[in-house]
């Protein structure tokens, strides 16, 4: 292992169609060497509208399997595209399972009032990989008590 490649999770990547001309060979870019999220871009014919308040599922081209255990991959929006256009990933954050083995997909939401128009190869989401914990769940018929409580959505009155 390169010494530049220590601290790196391995991923094995399978491109579909014509999509490893969306990234390098080795898989999707990050738009700067410290950047936490690679891009995952629109693996499109022809580039699609997107009317205000509706969905879109856009194929990446691209699928992958996590080599490393307690690891998965989650979808995020790109924080231009969101804030500038309102195009955002449209269930908030997608999770990519560590045993999924098909081809990405990214649900775009537009949230803005004019249509948004999604072009072939645009970078439309960001891929960041993050480890996970597996839960054990332990019946109980009563939970330890903190100052907070049962207390949910607007319960110390401010938003």
């Amino acid at each position: 292992m390169r010494m530049e490649d220590q601290g790196r999770i391995r991923v094995r990547v399978k491109f579909f169609r014509a999509a490893a001309s969306l990234y390098r060979l080795d898989g999707p870019r990050r738009g700067t060497a410290e950047a936490a999220g690679f891009d995952l871009a629109a693996d499109l014919e022809n580039e699609k509208d997107i009317p205000p308040g509706e969905r879109l599922l856009v194929p990446t081209g691209l699928a992958i399997e996590i080599l490393e255990p307690g690891v998965a991959g989650f979808v995020y929006a790109r924080s231009g595209l969101g804030g500038v256009n309102g195009l955002t990933v449209a269930q908030g954050v997608g999770v990519i399972d560590p045993d999924y083995r098909g081809e990405i997909s990214v649900p775009l939401l537009n949230t803005s009032r004019t249509a948004q128009r999604v072009n072939p190869g645009q970078r439309i989401a960001q891929l960041i990989f993050q480890p996970f914990r597996q839960a054990l769940f332990e019946p109980a018929e009563e939970l330890g008590h903190t100052a907070r409580g049962a207390g949910g959505f607007g319960h110390t009155g401010t938003i």
